[in-house]
């Protein structure tokens, strides 16, 4: 029985005729320049930047440089953190020079409120020649209104404490005399004086010289008379040794 091949149809090339068509083709690519052309693509894509593809390009970096990089960034962080450690260090020295200068400023004024508190004996290393109301002619009360403190002429006179001078000047019986308001309220009186070393109004320190002792006045020698008083004026004594220990002076 015989076949007919259908119409229209064709059968696919055999091996043989697909190689020489290939060969053909390559022929004709070579002859046409195509093959030279796509040759050369990877020498031309060796040599393509970035801006001209418009492609992100991919760094590479070695071990060494990652290497030294992290070394880099290690040294700045240690760099800051003994910038940071010096920085707190000084600021701690200043805190603490800030409250040293405090706690001294505190002691100074602790220790000036101490020294104008405190009251002193009116003649330096001296003692009581003639005590509180010692009885007798020499006083136009019969009494004496105060104590004598033993002093040779032209020893330094000192307030016994805190004050403001009420008067300054001659003072009749008493000589040359100073009188001093007192802090706590109290007067004090310096009598027999041979000079004046302060005026009305002025403000006296524990200590603060204030005359020399003398013989002026109602007296039979050189010393000072001391009196405590509760006004400035004659007749309001009270007894100027218990006043002063009182206020903590050894007599």
């Amino acid at each position: 029985m015989a076949f007919t091949r259908a119409a229209g149809k064709h059968r696919r090339p055999g091996r043989i005729h697909r190689t020489t068509a290939r060969a053909a083709g390559v022929a004709t690519l070579a002859g046409t320049g195509v093959m030279g052309t796509l040759a050369a693509v990877p020498a031309q894509a060796a040599g393509t930047t970035a801006e001209q593809t418009g492609l992100t390009p991919v760094v590479s970096i070695g071990d060494s440089v990652a290497e030294r990089i992290d070394a880099q960034a290690v040294a700045q962080q240690q760099a800051a953190d003994e910038k940071a450690a010096e920085e707190a260090a000084r600021n701690a020295a200043a805190r603490a020079a800030a409250k040293e200068r405090a706690a001294e400023v505190r002691a100074a004024r602790e220790a000036e409120r101490r020294r104008l508190n405190a009251f002193v004996a009116p003649i330096a290393h001296s003692y009581v020649s003639t005590g509180y109301r010692t009885g007798g002619s020499l006083w136009s009360s019969g009494t004496h209104t105060g104590v004598d403190f033993h002093a040779a002429a032209g020893t330094a006179v000192h307030a016994v404490g805190s004050g403001t001078v009420v008067s300054a000047g001659w003072g009749g019986a008493y000589g040359y005399e100073v009188v001093i308001r007192m802090a706590d309220g109290m007067y004090t009186q310096y009598g027999h004086l041979s000079s004046i070393g302060v005026s009305a109004g002025e403000r006296v320190t524990p200590g603060g010289q204030i005359g020399l002792s003398g013989s002026t006045g109602n007296t039979t020698g050189p010393h000072l008379h001391f009196e405590a008083r509760t006004t400035p004026d004659y007749g309001s004594d009270i007894d100027p040794v218990a006043y002063l220990r009182k206020h903590g002076v050894n007599i």
